[in-house]
């Protein structure tokens, strides 16, 4: 197999940043991201925020802080980001 496939190349994963809204569950952050994109039919601009449930496992981040986290495996029913890095309060 060659170096150009699309199957050869590693996979790139997705990050986001974010405001940490909840660190009550053991090893698990909620964190909403909001982005800001036009609207597909006026053009204007406007927030769509999404929350993501976030692995967390030495519990570095608290609420309030701004995060950034990466796409990762399925880790339970709703988990599928881990946290990179804490950017500050």
């Amino acid at each position: 197999m060659s170096e150009s496939t699309p199957a050869a190349r590693a996979h790139v994963r997705k990050t986001r940043v974010g405001t940490v809204v909840s660190d009550k569950m053991q090893k698990t952050l909620v964190v909403e991201h909001v982005a800001r994109v036009p609207h597909p039919q006026f053009n204007k601009i406007v927030k769509r925020s999404k929350k993501y449930y976030v692995h967390d496992e030495e519990g570095k981040a608290k609420v309030g802080d701004r995060v950034r986290i990466v796409e990762s495996r399925p880790l339970s029913k709703l988990k599928r980001w881990t946290l990179a890095e804490v950017l500050g309060h």
